[in-house]
């Protein structure tokens, strides 16, 4: 850094003891004015300029000086004594060829400097070192002063600014990799061999036929992005002036990089959200070529997004269609998915020798022959849990029946996870009589079953069995996401019937209206459902890797690229999950109800308008009363509450509106011992939840003892407790049962 009349360097070189000192050169005209407080001066030109030393700490708060005349022998200072400096001392450079070739002469301009560097190795640490035979320069005086050291150009360049604002305190020595370039080479072959395995895996099953490669994605994709592309090229003014913003922006950032580079401290052009995970490693700020290239990625990515939201002439569904295809492609394009452009995987790639690309590549092969040609990320130890040994593990029954409606494309257990996370467990440690559907893995000789067949096969049958075993007809019915949109629409079907089981609706995550269905209407237009019926007609039914995928997709930079970095990049096994088990063992759906669902919900919204038709009868939820208590969740990625809050609207009883933290799985597996995401109740009436949220109360912990307490201030009435089957069933076997062991 240069600046008025002073020039200032700073050199890094490791001390005895092994910690670094840092040394300030300060080279300036100063007279005879010490430079212990180091003034800022100019001054005229003057023929007797002298050149200070200023060395110690960056915490030193008293760094020793000593002066140096040009001629480059040094005078002696009041200080010179606790430098320990010999006035004779003299640099030895190695192999320095202009040393070597040119004849030795007093009053040479490079004998100051030499001095002066070579004083400065001294007093970081003495040492000897043999000097080459044939160096021409003159040798030190006193054998035992050090020769210079020359210092690595990295060290060298680390200015004073960015130690002191990086993550790692300046006084830290840096770690040192040692590189094993035997084992290193032995990686490398293995890293080969797991390749082709990898690979094998991944065409073997499409060689064999047994893996259609469909392109129909892709068409699909291109044409929505070929709309975009459309409006810009139409007009190259227009494009022009984008890809000039991009200029300006990558203009902005070289220069704050080369700043940064000579010590200046300077504001990113661009930061990165704070609750983006994947530029949590402080080396993305500390490090100036990674925070080059995340700066570089975000202020492209932005661009991309501007792009398609400034397009005009295009319709909203279009437009979220291509903002949610670019937002895949740029978290795939992440610097953080990279071994050369991620720092923490770099680190490891050198400390273990490649050995975590080894580990990747094996479990990559892995994955993809368990996902039989498809990558089957694993996200949890699927060696650690089992249904029926640790999950889904509650078998006991006691008072009050409650009938639990899941999602029939998901497994049961989601609510009856571990002992600790068990919804189900919970409630029979509270005195309720549970009854939970467990829904069949259907397969071909299913593809018929259609919507109103899940409804009168499952929930209304439940009823009935409900009342053998009970002798109870009043029952309190619970639906979980697509499982609360299914008995949201038996209420209603039931209304029409003058059906008056139900005494009291709980419906969690839950839509019945999909205006503001959130991201996942990205896959949900004419054409695409078209599309899908044309794969579901192969097999009669939708394959369980295909939702699973779909919902993965929804928050890729938590259940996809994490997992890809962690387990293939890293070469470490995931930990243990009991959610994410759950989340990772799908159920396939028959083609026709399946159909059904998304033409008659997402794609016409038909239950919400009063216009579906189950088993002949068309149902209108505002014909169903019971008392409803409908839970959202804060982050929720698939039923968003905003969505869930609008869907209030449409039911003709009170309704007690709860939003609980965290998402769509969290934020409803919130055991009450663990007090980790408070709830809200009590907003006033709203017409968004956003101000329903601003004025509701916030109560820390679980929303689960509120919901037990509207239950029981509906129907506190208390029996004693039975025993399963109550005497007229015989059950079939213990929970939980067989259906839910079936993978798809």
């Amino acid at each position: 850094m240069i600046r008025a009349g002073r020039k200032t360097v700073q050199l890094r070189m490791p001390m005895k003891g092994g910690l670094p000192l840092q040394t300030l050169v300060s080279v300036e005209p100063i007279g005879t004015t010490t430079p212990r407080a180091a003034p800022e001066r100019r001054h005229s030109s003057s023929p007797e300029l002298e050149r200070w030393v200023q060395c110690g700490r960056v915490d030193d708060h008293g760094p020793t000086a000593f002066k140096l005349p040009l001629d480059g022998t040094l005078t002696r200072d009041p200080e010179e004594a606790r430098l320990g400096l010999d006035q004779t001392c003299e640099p030895i450079v190695a192999n320095d060829p202009a040393q070597n070739n040119k004849p030795e002469r007093d009053g040479d301009s490079r004998k100051g400097h030499l001095a002066l560097v070579a004083a400065i190795d001294n007093i970081c640490e003495r040492r000897t070192r043999t000097r080459p035979a044939k160096s021409r320069g003159r040798r030190a005086a006193n054998a035992s002063d050090a020769p210079i050291r020359l210092a690595p150009i990295a060290e060298m360049a680390t200015p004073q600014h960015a130690a002191a604002t990086s993550d790692r305190a300046p006084e830290e020595a840096a770690p040192t990799v040692s590189i094993d370039v035997e084992l290193l080479s032995r990686n490398f072959v293995r890293l080969i061999e797991q390749g082709g395995k990898a690979m094998a895996a991944c065409l073997r099953p499409r060689e064999e036929g047994r893996l259609a490669s469909d392109v129909s994605d892709a068409v699909g994709i291109a044409r929505t992005l070929g709309h975009i592309a459309e409006y810009w090229l139409a007009h190259p003014q227009r494009a022009i002036e984008a890809q000039a913003n991009l200029g300006k922006a990558y203009v902005d950032l070289c220069v704050s990089a080369t700043k940064r580079m000579f010590g200046v401290q300077v504001e990113p052009v661009v930061k990165s959200d704070p609750k983006d995970r994947r530029f949590a490693d402080p080396e993305w700020r500390s490090n100036a070529y990674f925070d080059f290239l995340k700066q570089t990625y975000l202020l492209t990515s932005d661009w991309a997004n501007r792009v398609v939201q400034d397009t005009k002439g295009v319709d909203a569904h279009t437009r979220q269609k291509a903002e949610f295809y670019l937002r895949q492609l740029t978290d795939a394009l992440s610097p953080t998915n990279f071994v050369l452009t991620n720092p923490e995987v770099l680190r490891k790639t050198l400390s273990s020798n490649a050995g975590n690309l080894v580990s990747g590549m094996r479990m990559l092969a892995e994955d993809l022959d368990t996902g039989r040609g498809r990558l089957k990320i694993r996200q949890t130890d699927r060696t650690t849990f089992e249904v029926g040994r640790n999950l889904a593990t509650t078998r006991a029954v006691l008072k009050r029946p409650i009938l639990i409606v899941p999602p029939w494309i998901n497994k049961y257990y989601i609510l009856d996870l571990t002992p600790e996370k068990s919804f189900v467990k919970w409630c029979v440690d509270q005195g309720l009589t549970v009854f939970v559907i467990s829904w069949v893995n259907p397969d071909a000789k299913l593809a018929a079953k259609g919507f109103d067949d899940y409804m009168r096969e499952g929930p209304l049958e439940a009823l009935k069995v409900i009342a053998t075993a009970t002798r109870e007809e009043k029952v309190h019915t619970v639906g979980y996401c697509a499982g609360g949109t299914l008995l949201a629409a038996m209420l209603a079907y039931m209304a029409a019937k003058g059906d008056e089981r139900a005494s009291s609706a709980t419906l969690l995550a839950t839509q019945v209206d999909f205006t503001y269905a959130g991201n996942i209407t990205a896959f949900i237009d004419e054409e695409q459902i078209e599309s899908l019926e044309r794969q579901m007609s192969k097999t009669g039914f939708l394959k369980a890797h295909v939702m699973a995928e779909t919902f993965n997709l929804l928050r890729s930079n938590d259940l996809i690229w994490p997992y890809v970095i962690n387990n293939y990049l890293k070469g470490d096994a995931p930990r243990s999950f009991d959610l994410l088990h759950w989340n990772s063992d799908p159920t396939r759906i028959p083609m026709a109800s399946h159909s059904f669902y998304l033409r008659n919900c997402y794609l016409d919204n038909k239950l919400a308008k009063g216009e579906m038709t189950l088993a002949g009868e068309t149902i209108d939820l505002g014909n169903v009363t019971v008392p409803l208590y409908s839970l959202a969740t804060r982050e929720d990625h698939i039923a968003p509450a905003k969505s869930v809050f609008f869907g209030c609207k449409f039911f003709g009883g009170p309704v007690k509106f709860v939003v609980a933290g965290s998402g769509h799985i969290a934020g409803v597996v919130n055991p009450p011992y663990q007090i980790k995401y408070s709830h809200w109740t009590d907003g006033p009436a709203a017409s968004n939840v956003e101000t329903w949220l601003a004025k509701a109360e916030e109560r820390p912990g679980s929303w689960w003892p509120h919901w037990l307490q509207w239950l029981r201030d509906h129907d506190p009435t208390e029996v004693s407790a039975r025993r399963p089957g109550g005497g007229k069933l015989n059950p079939l076997e213990d929970a939980p049962g067989s259906y839910v062991k079936v993978t798809a």
